[in-house]
């Protein structure tokens, strides 16, 4: 009768165990796992003792079933539970685990179903001793199918992993899966194979489960199993510098770390009223906004920065997020705490130094327009004549060196055109250096007028100029000096009390694409400006206020 006792004594232990792991450790999803697959364990031993404290047949076929069933379960609990334990467990998707559950699940069916006594018979009309059938080695074959295949996973996990406290937790695992299996051989060898010629040894699968439970203990308690991560996070959260609240959805506070100690002054248990804690506090935004928002629309995140008044200058920036489940329903809020106030004064000064900057910059950019405008002005003092505003003679020696060049290469006529003022010399005898220089002036400007956009004109010395005419041929050239020299007899000059009229002599050199060659650009332009002179010097010989073309 005393061996009766042996599975409730197993049972009591198992629980024991059940409520310590619930007592000293704190629940994670491995832990539920690993609570569960330990109730399915526990279910053997106490299934086992039930069936011996009865004489009816029906309690005990319901009591001998409830231990079948657990039975079955073990395969595949080990299974998922080595998946959680090996850090695979976002390989469970639902349609993997019910392919898992399938084949212990059809035997356990097969168990309770028992057609025509497949997988056991009572004997002599009890289920204390019992016969039993080819379903009953189904399930068997099928438990140790997922015990070897839970086994390959544990040993890949090892050959995986690097960290030596974890290779200490699965070791530890591992040896708990070889004693369940190796108690689940003895059991099916001593009290069924060869329970005809060996006495029933009674316990055997249920010491087995308290074995194996015991290395799980050890590797939850020695190597910290399925613990580490919860306590690094707890760490984290009593070390941050962050101040952090969690309330509940009436405001009651389930959590505060110590960052949060020199923001706000809440325990555990205590309602966080946001009203009561906003209302000493200078608001950096819409502190009225942000308090209707945070009690009407909970499931809102929200931010807002303030000044702490009794820290002159101290900046923080509070931030509510809210913690709802998967049905979108609200558990609670988490409240955090920044302070900023370096970031503030970093901002403020950046933003002096922007200032300053943008004021320095404004200076540099009058500076560089200014230089501009006087660059602009070297350049046009540079190429121009001071009196009359015309290219100087440098300027246009340039251009012509460029010119010629293009008009020798794409064979394009041009002209150049020579004249200076009649009697220039005794005008500023008579009249004064002042009436000559405006004399210039009103010269100029008179045969700016009769010239196209791209042609050039220039005070080549004294009352001497040239004029360059692009893209023109001869009778063009001729024709267009004409109407200067007419325009120009025709302008009055203000003397005083009188008016000068002058006239020019001008010498005019055509080249056409055909006659257009030449070696050296520089000698080339003193032959132009020579045979240009010649002419020029012939309408004077010959009687002034006229052109003369040369050949």
């Amino acid at each position: 009768m005393g061996f009766q006792w042996t599975d409730f004594t197993l049972f009591v232990l198992l629980f024991m165990l059940f409520v310590s792991v619930i007592a000293f450790n704190r629940i994670t999803q491995t832990h539920k796992v690993y609570l569960a697959f330990h109730f399915v364990m526990m279910l053997w031993p106490l299934g086992q003792f039930a069936v011996k404290m009865t004489d009816y047949t029906q309690f005990q076929l319901f009591f001998i079933n409830t231990s079948f069933v657990a039975m079955g379960l073990l395969g595949p609990g080990w299974l998922i539970f080595v998946f959680f334990l090996t850090g695979r467990a976002a390989q469970l998707k639902a349609s993997r685990t019910l392919l898992y559950l399938l084949p212990a699940a059809l035997c356990i069916i097969g168990a309770l179903w028992n057609p025509n006594g497949l997988f056991m018979s009572p004997v002599a009309g009890n289920y204390l001793e019992r016969v039993y059938g080819p379903l009953f080695w189904l399930l068997v074959l099928v438990q140790f199918a997922y015990f070897f295949t839970a086994l390959m996973s544990m040993f890949h996990a090892l050959k995986t992993v690097s960290s030596v406290n974890q290779r200490k937790q699965l070791g530890t695992a591992l040896i708990g899966m070889f004693v369940l299996t190796g108690f689940g051989l003895l059991d099916v060898l001593i009290n069924v194979l060869l329970s005809q010629w060996l006495p029933i040894v009674p316990g055997l699968l249920a010491s087995g489960i308290l074995l194996s439970d015991l290395c799980f203990v050890i590797a939850i308690y020695r190597f910290g199993m399925f613990d580490i991560l919860s306590m690094a996070q707890r760490d984290i959260f009593e070390h941050m510098t962050t101040g952090i609240i969690v309330v509940d959805e009436n405001d009651k506070v389930l959590e505060v770390n110590r960052g949060a100690s020199p923001f706000v002054q809440s325990a555990k248990g205590e309602i966080f009223e946001m009203d009561r804690f906003l209302a000493p506090l200078q608001a950096q935004g819409e502190v009225y906004e942000f308090l209707y928002r945070y009690l009407h629309h909970p499931y809102e995140k929200m931010q807002m920065e303030f000044s702490l008044p009794e820290n002159g200058g101290r900046h923080v920036s509070i931030q509510i997020s809210p913690v709802v489940d998967d049905r979108k329903t609200l558990l609670g809020r988490i409240i955090t705490f920044h302070d900023v106030t370096e970031l503030r004064k970093l901002v403020v000064e950046m933003n002096r130094k922007n200032e300053a900057l943008h004021e320095r910059n404004l200076e540099l950019i009058t500076i560089q327009e200014e230089l501009f405008r006087v660059n602009q002005k070297l350049e046009q003092m540079a190429v121009t004549d001071g009196l009359t505003g015309c290219f100087n003679r440098r300027y246009l020696m340039q251009q012509l060196e460029h010119e010629v060049l293009l008009n020798m290469r794409y064979q394009i006529p041009f002209a150049i055109v020579l004249f200076d003022i009649d009697h220039f010399k005794q005008i500023n005898d008579k009249y004064g250096h002042l009436v000559g220089d405006e004399v210039l002036r009103s010269t100029a400007d008179i045969v700016r007028t009769k010239l196209r956009r791209t042609d050039i004109l220039a005070r080549y010395g004294g009352e001497e100029f040239t004029i360059y005419l692009p893209h023109t041929n001869r009778e063009q050239a001729e024709l267009l000096a004409e109407r200067i020299m007419i325009a120009v007899g025709d302008n009055w000059v203000d003397a005083g009390t009188e008016k000068v009229h002058v006239t020019i002599s001008m010498g005019v050199l055509s080249e056409t694409s055909e006659d257009l060659s030449f070696d050296d650009p520089k000698e080339y332009m003193r032959e132009v400006f020579s045979s240009a002179d010649s002419a020029l010097y012939k309408a004077k010989n010959e009687g002034r206020n006229r052109v003369v073309m040369a050949l």
